[in-house]
C-alpha cells in the first residue's frame, strides 16, 4: 500500500486578477542528509491557480486538496489549529481575515517584490531548462551560468507590468512599469468580446487576424515597406487602426480579430518598454514572467520580435516555464522559521542537478524537444532540522 500523501508548506501569491499556488506534497519516503544533521523527505512541488473573483473555489480547493492532507483539520471539515502560510501580492492584505475565518489559515505575509525576484533566482539556479528563447517558431532552451547571472531585468506582466533590475540575491530594484498589463488585456477583452475568462479571451485570440484592424505600413505606403527607417510593409502603424476609416462599429469586427489586436498591441507595448529600460541600465538579460504569457506563442513571438526589433538583435527575450507562479515561489522558497503547528523550525532546500556551461559562452543555446507545457510539478526535496 502506498504511503498517505503528505502535504507542507503552501505558499500564496493572490494578484488582482489570478490566486497562485504552490505547495510541497511528499511521497512518503524520507532519509536521512549526507552529513547526518537533518532528515530529508522527498515529494513534488506542486502548483495550482485559481481566478481572484473566484476566490471561493480556491478556498474550496485549499480546504479539500491542502487541509486535509496537512494534519490540521478534521475529515469534517472542522479547523484543528491555524496553520501560518507564506502569502505575497496584495490579496495577501486584502483577504486576510478571509482566510482565516474559513480556514484557519494566517498570512505570514512576504514582499512581492522580493518574492517575484526569489521566486525567478530559485528556479535559474535549481531546475534545469527552465529558460528558453522563441523567435520565428523556433523554441530553444538557454542554459544558465550561475556565475553569470547578474545582472538581468525580470519583467513581471501580472494585472499590471513591474520591471526589476535585478544584481544579486536579494539584490533588486523595481526601474520601471506600465498599467497596460494582464488586467488591461482581460478587463478590454470582457468589454470588446463576449470572453468571460483570461484563457477563453486567449483561446479567442488564437484564431483572430489582426491585420483586419491594425493599420499596417503597407496600408499608409500603399503596400510597400518603409525601407529607409528599416519598417516592413506588415509592421503594425497603428494598433485598432483600421477601425478609423473603416466605417463600421464593433459588431461589424469578428471578437477573435478585436482579441488578437488586442493581444499584439499590449505584447508590442511590453516587449519595447522592456527593452528601453535593458538599454537604459545596459543589460543583456530580459526574463519575461507572469500568467499573461501562459506560453502562448503567439505573444511570446510578438514580445521577442519587439525586444529583437529594437535592440537591432542584440538583446533577446527569454520567458521561464514556470512564469506564472514566480511570486508563489519566492514566498516559498522564505520557509525558514517556526509556524504555528511546528514544534521546532523548519527549512527546506530544493534540490536538483544544476546545470554548468562549457566554455566561454555563458547561454549556450540548446534546441527544444520537449513539452513547454509539462510543468505542474517540480521534483524536489525539503530538509527537516
Amino acid at each position: 500500500m502506498d504511503p498517505p500523501t503528505q502535504i507542507s508548506h503552501l505558499a500564496l501569491d493572490i494578484g488582482g486578477t489570478l490566486v497562485k499556488l504552490v505547495y510541497f506534497s511528499s511521497n512518503g519516503s524520507e532519509e536521512e542528509s549526507r552529513n547526518g544533521c537533518c532528515s530529508v523527505v522527498k515529494g513534488r512541488l506542486c502548483f495550482a491557480k485559481f481566478e481572484t473573483r473566484k476566490i471561493d473555489d480556491c478556498l474550496e480547493f485549499i480546504r479539500f486538496n491542502i487541509l486535509q492532507h496537512s494534519g490540521v483539520q478534521h475529515q469534517n471539515g472542522a479547523v484543528h489549529d491555524y496553520l501560518s502560510v507564506k502569502a505575497t501580492g496584495g490579496g495577501a492584505f486584502k483577504f486576510a481575515d478571509l482566510f482565516k475565518e474559513k480556514l484557519g489559515i494566517l498570512f505570514d505575509k512576504q514582499d512581492e517584490m522580493h518574492s517575484l525576484v526569489g521566486g525567478v533566482n530559485f528556479l535559474l539556479k535549481t531546475v534545469p531548462r527552465e529558460a528558453f528563447t522563441y523567435l520565428d517558431g523556433q523554441k530553444e532552451f538557454v542554459e544558465i551560468d550561475h556565475n553569470d547571472l547578474y545582472p538581468y531585468l525580470l519583467v513581471n506582466i501580472g494585472s499590471g507590468v513591474s520591471m526589476i533590475k535585478v544584481d544579486g540575491d536579494g539584490k533588486y530594484e523595481r526601474i520601471s512599469g506600465t498599467s497596460l498589463g494582464g488586467g488591461t488585456f482581460l478587463g478590454l477583452g470582457k468589454l470588446l468580446t463576449k470572453c468571460k475568462s483570461f484563457d477563453e479571451l486567449l483561446e479567442l485570440s488564437h484564431h483572430g487576424n489582426n491585420r483586419v484592424i491594425d493599420m499596417l505600413v503597407g496600408d499608409i505606403y500603399g503596400g510597400t515597406d518603409y525601407s529607409k527607417i528599416g519598417l516592413s510593409s506588415t509592421a503594425i502603424a497603428s494598433s485598432f487602426g483600421k477601425a478609423i476609416s473603416d466605417g463600421k462599429e464593433l459588431e461589424d469586427y469578428q471578437p477573435e480579430d478585436v482579441a488578437r489586436s488586442l493581444l499584439r498591441m499590449i505584447s508590442n507595448n511590453i516587449g519595447q518598454i522592456a527593452y528601453l529600460n535593458a538599454l537604459r541600465f545596459g543589460l543583456k538579460r530580459i526574463f519575461f514572467g507572469g500568467f499573461f504569457i501562459r506560453g502562448l506563442e503567439y505573444t511570446m513571438d510578438t514580445i521577442s520580435v519587439a525586444v529583437h526589433f529594437w535592440s537591432r538583435g542584440e538583446a533577446k527575450a527569454m520567458f521561464l516555464r514556470h512564469e506564472g507562479f514566480l511570486g508563489a515561489l519566492g514566498a516559498f522558497t522564505s520557509y525558514e522559521t517556526r509556524s504555528n503547528n511546528d514544534s521546532k523550525p523548519q527549512h527546506h532546500t530544493v534540490q536538483r542537478a544544476i546545470l554548468n556551461c562549457s566554455g566561454d559562452d555563458s547561454f549556450r543555446h540548446i534546441p527544444v524537444t520537449s513539452n513547454l507545457n509539462d510543468s505542474e510539478t517540480i521534483e524536489c526535496s525539503i530538509s527537516l532540522v
